[in-house]
């Protein structure tokens, strides 16, 4: 990540303990910590949102509407401006975090560590119409019933994760 030190441009920068900088020439230290992220099951009925990344990495992918939480946000006000961002659409206050998994999201040569906040709310009725795309971000949204899932197109572990303990926690609620 830097070849350099930011400080005094030494070129003895460490990294050290799977996150810290340091310079031993001026002393600087940098924590490279985890980045927050959020993702959302929203489920409308029989079926779940998935949409298909238009960015990389994973583009062309599926995921869940979320993103990255910005400094100074909660964890579910970066959700809600996300899927505003992405969606023109609001989940509401009431997401329940049901699980959170780590993630490695490689970006421009840079494998950021994040924690992965996965919430999950129901939306009945919730369809394409009420749906506004952010083309840059997303390619296109799918309702799918969560057994016809495949696996192997959703973009990052962490999601997969999520959404089979999502389908997991559903089938639970509905044994007698």
């Amino acid at each position: 990540m830097f070849r350099y030190c930011p400080s005094c441009g030494s070129q003895n920068i460490r990294f050290e303990q799977r996150n810290l900088f340091r310079c031993p020439d001026c002393g600087f230290l940098y924590y490279h910590n985890t980045a927050a992220a959020t993702g959302v099951v929203v489920r409308t009925g029989e079926e779940i949102l998935l949409v298909a990344r238009n960015k990389e990495p994973a583009r062309g992918k599926l995921g869940l509407p979320g993103g990255f939480v910005n400094p100074g946000e909660g964890a579910i006000d970066g959700l809600r401006r996300e899927c505003r961002e992405e969606l023109s659409w609001d989940p509401g206050p009431n997401c329940v975090l049901f699980a959170s998994f780590p993630n490695v999201y490689p970006f421009r040569n840079i494998d950021y560590n994040t924690c992965d906040l996965f919430f999950a709310v129901e939306a009945p009725g919730l369809g394409i119409a009420d749906l506004t795309l952010d083309a840059e971000e997303i390619a296109g949204i799918l309702f799918v019933k969560p057994g016809e899932i495949n696996f192997d197109d959703i973009a990052f572990d962490s999601t997969r994760r999520a959404i089979k303990a999502y389908l997991e926690f559903i089938a639970l609620q509905c044994r007698p």
